[in-house]
């Protein structure tokens, strides 16, 4: 039994030598192999994705619609002679340098910028009346670099519209008018004009509100309200949809600072074609008048009047000998209704008597003293407005 016991310890002493020197002599015996995959499944790598030509890839442009529009857009240069503010001094060569009167005339030039739209062939321009109020010379630039004379064909002041007219030989880039019911709130614009002076400039916003009014710009007020910057310059610039086709004429913006908070506004398209038409006609707009002042119908002013709503305008002045004096209107009467049509509010008065032709009757209904009475009014011509801003301090 010692023998077998003996022969087992030589045996084991010989084995763990031999695997000894295997493991140092050839190790490559002892790596472990991977398990073979299974049998029952196949696994296949997804194939990568095709990526796409560069070159076949558009990123979404409006450089279509700013072409389109960019040759009809143009710059608008002018100058005044602006009467100064007489002072003690001004008499005395020495100061007349510090108030500007260098040539001892009581005037000096004034330079202006803007911008205008070819709307004809023919050369015709639109563009905004304070652009071109009271100037003495109007220079047009065209998209091109070339600088034309243009001649002043009528103004509007009451829409703060005018049209220019180009001399020239051969037939000029014009806008092309958009629809004038396609204008929606939501739709992307661009606004093109000369900025600063800084040159031909194009800028992106969307349609932020239509029918803006009570903001105190201009007599008839229907704007369209855009978020595309419109700064100094800009006025009487195009508003384009992205198609390139004009939407509005730029006239103003909201501002505290002179610079652009994202609130522009312009008179539409439509409105604007209608004024252009007249004034390349007849050189003026013709419009019907009463010859009334109207204010706003409060609540505090419809309690006081024993009024059950809002609805209508309050006759605050009748002028003397007008129409309305002629017909029998009183101050303290409110409108509701001109020609059988509602009146909403004092703009909607507005609006709708001047849009009677002068010379015909029209039919007014009244609230007067509790009860509705209806007059009839022979409507005249709505004066000339004229302002005068050429004095300065």
């Amino acid at each position: 039994m010692r023998k077998i016991w003996l022969l087992f310890a030589q045996a084991s002493t010989i084995a763990l030598g031999v695997l000894l020197a295997a493991s140092v002599f050839a190790p490559q015996w002892f790596e472990r192999r991977p398990a073979a995959p299974p049998t029952t499944a196949t696994l296949t790598a997804a194939a990568p994705a095709p990526r796409p030509d560069a070159a076949a890839v558009t990123a979404p442009s409006y450089a279509d619609a700013a072409q389109h529009a960019l040759p009809a857009v143009v710059h608008i240069f002018t100058t005044k002679e602006v009467k100064l503010r007489r002072h003690p001094l001004a008499n005395d060569p020495f100061f007349r340098h510090f108030f500007g009167d260098r040539n001892g005339t009581g005037t000096r030039r004034q330079s202006g910028l803007g911008s205008g739209v070819i709307v004809s062939p023919e050369g015709y321009v639109l563009t905004n009346n304070h652009v071109i109020e009271a100037a003495d010379e109007i220079e047009v630039s065209l998209a091109d670099g070339s600088k034309r004379s243009a001649k002043l064909v009528g103004a509007d002041p009451d829409t703060d519209l005018a049209v220019l007219r180009i001399e020239s030989a051969e037939k000029l880039p014009a806008i092309t008018f958009a629809a004038s019911d396609g204008v929606r709130v939501g739709d992307v614009v661009l606004a093109i004009g000369n900025p600063f002076g800084v040159g031909q400039t194009v800028t992106m916003g969307i349609v932020s509100a239509l029918g803006r009014s009570h903001l105190g710009i201009n007599t008839f007020e229907n704007f369209i309200q855009t978020d595309a910057a419109i700064n100094p310059g800009n006025s009487g610039g195009a508003l384009v949809d992205a198609r390139g086709d004009l939407i509005g004429i730029n006239t103003a913006i909201y501002s505290q600072s002179g610079g652009s908070l994202g609130i522009g506004f312009a008179v539409p398209a439509a409105n604007a074609r209608g004024i252009m038409e007249q004034l390349i006609a007849t050189g003026s707009v013709t419009r019907g008048w009463i010859g009334v002042e109207i204010q706003e119908l409060t609540p505090e002013l419809a309690e006081s009047f024993n009024l059950n709503s809002t609805q209508g305008a309050l006759i605050a002045g009748v002028m003397r000998g007008s129409p309305a004096d002629k017909g029998g209107i009183k101050p303290g009467d409110v409108a509701v209704a001109v020609a059988g049509k509602p009146v909403a509010d004092a703009s909607a008065m507005l609006n709708l008597i001047s849009a009677l032709p002068p010379g015909a009757p029209a039919t007014l209904k009244l609230r007067r003293s509790g009860s509705e009475i209806e007059l009839a009014i022979q409507v005249a011509k709505r004066p000339l407005l004229r302002r005068d801003r050429n004095e300065e301090d």
